[in-house]
């Protein structure tokens, strides 16, 4: 056993103690540790799992048939929201087309439940116990006043691009190219490599793209809404706006929240995709990023309800492609 291991171990007995005691003070107090530093290492660990803990140098690799963290998720959610069920009827039950179909072993349900210590029943009922009186109805909140509307998928569309990073294995710097349709919600992203800056024949694919599979769903592309980046005001850009019968429309300078839905849209990749990608990989490759990319936008389009003043607890895919909710063919 390595220093490392030690280390993770302490960390592990001391958000032990701090659960059994009740009381973090003395649980500090008792392993030698400030409070800060509990708080600094809990935030890590609800962010990304225990294995954040570790020392980043001895992290678990990531393995081919692992289970992904949204998977991991919609276990546990399951499982709390039917705590009386065994891993062979949770496996069972989310493999049926109601739960979106999630084909995984009553074994991979059970090592899922044992990690997160939920794999007995009476586990899982003593923390919905514990944690009941925390829901408490609150009184509804005003309605926000609306600032970007949009009545039908295609009436505006936002644009925009994210830096990821320089990786291991490309040559230059890997930038996310993201789109989402305001009414819907519904969202493309995808990885390019470029020398230095963003790409105007990236955007200008994406842009095909975006109204390609707004067409194939019988709704058509009317409106873009993008920063001035060179890449969205070059002619290369523009020209393939026009030839889709689009109108481009530019953002004030330092006014980003007027393109605020993809720029939530990207936050919200980094802090449930990028983030928790970096976390388990030690040198993250930019083929299994993008694989993570895609993976996270099929639950994100089309298994998950979106609670927005326009989607209103809808999932995008329904909005855009009906019942039907047929996956597009890029």
């Amino acid at each position: 056993m390595s220093e490392h291991d030690v280390l993770f171990g302490f960390r592990l007995r001391l958000f032990t103690l701090a659960e059994e005691l009740g009381n973090v003070a003395a649980a500090c107090r008792a392993m030698g540790v400030d409070r800060s530093t509990y708080y600094r290492l809990k935030q890590r660990a609800d962010r990304w799992g225990l294995e954040a803990l570790r020392v980043r140098e001895r992290r678990r690799p990531r393995m081919p048939n692992e289970i992904g963290p949204h998977l991991e998720q919609r276990i546990v959610a399951f499982s709390l929201g039917n705590p009386g069920l065994g891993p062979r009827r949770i496996a069972a039950e989310l493999a049926r087309a109601k739960w979106g179909g999630l084909r995984i072993s009553e074994h991979g349900v059970w090592r899922v439940l044992r990690r997160v210590g939920l794999n007995t029943k009476s586990k899982r009922l003593a923390l919905i116990a514990r944690h009941q009186d925390r829901y408490e109805r609150r009184p509804p909140e005003p309605p926000l006043e609306r600032h970007i509307d949009a009545s039908e998928p295609g009436e505006k569309v936002q644009l925009d691009c994210f830096f990821v990073g320089r990786l291991s294995g490309t040559k230059g710097s890997v930038w996310q190219y993201s789109a989402i349709d305001v009414a819907s919600a519904y969202a493309w992203a995808e990885l390019r490599t470029s020398e230095h800056n963003p790409r105007a024949r990236h955007t200008r694919e994406l842009v095909h793209r975006v109204a390609r599979e707004l067409k194939a769903a019988g709704w058509k592309l009317k409106e873009l809404t993008t920063d001035n980046g060179s890449e969205f005001r070059s002619r290369e850009f523009r020209a393939a706006v026009e030839q889709l019968g689009a109108r481009q429309r530019f953002i004030k300078a330092g006014r980003p929240n007027t393109n605020g839905c993809v720029e939530r849209l990207q936050l919200t990749i980094l802090e449930e995709c990028w983030r928790p990608a970096f976390a388990r990989s030690l040198v993250p490759k930019s083929t299994a990023l993008a694989r993570d990319l895609d993976e996270y936008l099929e639950t994100y389009n089309f298994d998950r309800a979106h609670t927005g003043r326009l989607t209103k607890g809808r999932i995008p895919a329904d909005i855009v492609f009906g019942a039907r909710k047929t996956r597009p063919v890029r």
